[in-house]
C-alpha cells in the first residue's frame, strides 16, 4: 500500500528528478563503455543497490560498514578517475548542446591529405593519426613531440617513413594543423577483437572509447586503412570516402532538415534499449529511496463537531472543513486522505450567536505520531449558533 501510494503521488519534481539522472547515467554508460573504468562503475553500482537494500530493510551492521565504506570510496573514486571525470565535465559543454558550433567548411588540403594516405597504405606504410575534436587528447597520450605545421603529404611521408624516430607513433591534427607527432595511446581493453589487428589498430580503439576523436589507421601489414570512432571500426575503401571522413572529423556536418515529427521522435529512439534500462535503474532506485524522503502534502478534511450542547443548532458553517500541511517520511505521508484524517472541535461552550473557536494541532487525528502538522488554515473559525425551540426539534416516534 505505500509503494502504491508514492506511485499514485508522484509529483512533476520526482518526475524531473527520475528524468534528469536517467539522461545523466544514459551518457555515463555512453562515455565508459568498453572503459576499465565502466567496470569499476558496475562495480560501484552493485554496492550502491546492496547498500539501499541493507538500508531499506534496516540492516544496521551492514549499513555502518558501507556508510564506511563510501567515504574511503569517494576519495578513491576521485584518484582513480580523475582523467574520466575531467572528460565529463569537458563534455558538458554548453555551447555544444545548443548546437553552437562552426559549419563545415571545406579545407583545401584534404584531397591531397586523403591520396598521400592511401599512396602510404599501396607502399606498406603504416600510420596512426588522431583527429581531435571536442575532447582534448593530450591528457590520454604519452610522449610525443610538438610540432607546428600543416598536414601535407611531405609532412606525412618524412613523419611515418620506417627510418623515422617518430613513425611508430601517432600524429594529432587540431583544428587544420598538425601539433603533435610521436605519440603514444591507451590499448582497448575490450576482448573479442580480430587477431590480424596490431597494435596501430588497439590503440586507435582504445583512444576512440575514452574521447571523441577520430582516428585514420594504415596497415602496415595489409595495406588497409580504417578510421576508429565512438569505439567502432570501419574500413575505408575510397579516397572520397576518406575525404568525407576526414571533412566530418574536422567539422561536423549539420544534420539534415527533418520533420518536427522525426525530430521529437530521433533523441528517444536513438538507442532506446539504453535509455529504458536507465529510465528503470533511476526509477527502481528512486522507489527504494523515495519512502524515505521528506515529504509535505496538503489536504482538505471534515471538521466534526463534537458536545454540542442541546437546544444548540449551528446556521454556520455548514459542513466545515479545514486545509492543513503535514510533514513526514514519505511512505507516512503519501498515504494520507480524508478517510484517515480528520479534525474534531468541542463546541461544549457554544452560545447563541457568534463565537471564535481555535483550531489547535491536538484537534487533528492522524493515523501516525511520525507526522507533523506544519499549518492549519484556517487557525480559527468562526461558528454562527442560535437557540432551538422544542417545535424546531425533530419529533421522535
Amino acid at each position: 500500500m505505500q509503494l502504491v501510494s508514492i506511485i499514485t503521488n508522484l509529483r512533476v519534481q520526482d518526475i524531473i528528478d527520475v528524468l534528469f539522472l536517467s539522461v545523466i547515467v544514459y551518457y555515463l554508460y555512453l562515455w565508459f563503455r568498453g572503459t576499465k573504468a565502466f567496470k569499476a562503475l558496475v562495480g560501484l553500482l552493485a554496492l550502491g543497490v546492496v547498500f539501499t537494500f541493507a538500508r531499506f530493510w534496516g540492516l544496521f551492521l551492514t549499513t555502518w560498514v558501507f556508510q564506511i565504506l563510501w567515504q574511503v570510496l569517494i576519495v578513491l573514486i576521485i584518484i582513480l578517475f580523475q582523467s574520466e571525470i575531467r572528460q565529463v565535465l569537458e563534455r558538458v559543454n554548453p555551447f555544444q548542446i545548443l548546437g553552437l558550433r562552426p559549419s563545415a567548411t571545406p579545407a583545401g588540403w584534404i584531397p591531397g591529405f586523403a591520396a598521400a594516405l592511401f599512396s602510404m597504405a599501396g607502399k606498406r606504410i603504416g600510420a596512426l593519426i588522431i583527429f581531435e575534436r571536442m575532447d582534448f587528447v593530450e591528457e590520454l597520450t604519452t610522449g610525443g613531440v610538438s610540432l607546428e605545421a600543416g598536414p601535407s603529404p611531405e609532412v606525412l611521408m618524412s613523419i611515418f617513413q620506417k627510418s623515422s624516430p617518430l613513425h611508430d607513433g601517432a600524429l594529432t591534427i587540431r583544428k587544420g594543423r598538425v601539433v603533435k607527432v610521436g605519440c603514444y595511446l591507451p590499448l582497448s581493453s575490450s576482448e573479442g577483437l580480430p587477431k590480424a589487428w596490431g597494435t596501430r589498430h588497439r590503440a586507435a580503439l582504445g583512444l576512440s572509447e575514452r574521447c571523441d576523436a577520430w582516428i585514420v589507421v594504415v596497415s602496415e601489414e595489409r595495406g588497409e586503412i580504417s578510421s576508429a570512432r565512438g569505439g567502432e571500426m570501419l574500413q575505408v575503401k575510397e579516397v572520397d570516402q576518406l575525404t568525407n571522413l576526414v571533412q566530418e572529423a574536422l567539422v561536423p556536418k549539420r544534420p539534415e532538415t527533418k520533420t518536427w515529427k522525426e525530430r521529437i521522435l530521433a533523441p528517444v529512439m536513438h538507442q532506446w534499449p539504453v535509455k529504458l534500462g536507465a529510465l528503470f535503474l533511476i526509477f527502481l532506485v528512486w522507489l527504494l529511496l523515495a519512502g524515505q524522503q521528506n515529504f509535505e502534502v496538503t489536504l482538505t478534511v471534515p471538521l466534526e463537531v463534537k458536545n454540542l450542547p442541546a437546544m444548540i443548532e449551528i446556521l454556520e458553517p455548514v459542513n466545515p472543513e479545514l486545509e492543513i500541511t503535514v510533514q513526514g517520511v514519505r511512505k507516512d505521508a503519501s498515504t494520507l486522505n480524508r478517510r484517515n484524517v480528520h479534525a474534531e472541535i468541542d463546541l461544549s461552550t457554544a452560545r447563541p450567536g457568534n463565537k471564535v473557536f481555535r483550531i489547535s494541532r491536538d484537534q487533528i487525528v492522524l493515523p501516525s505520531d511520525r507526522i507533523e502538522i506544519v499549518r492549519i488554515k484556517p487557525p480559527a473559525m468562526e461558528f454562527k449558533v442560535r437557540e432551538t425551540s422544542m417545535i424546531d426539534q425533530p419529533q421522535r416516534p
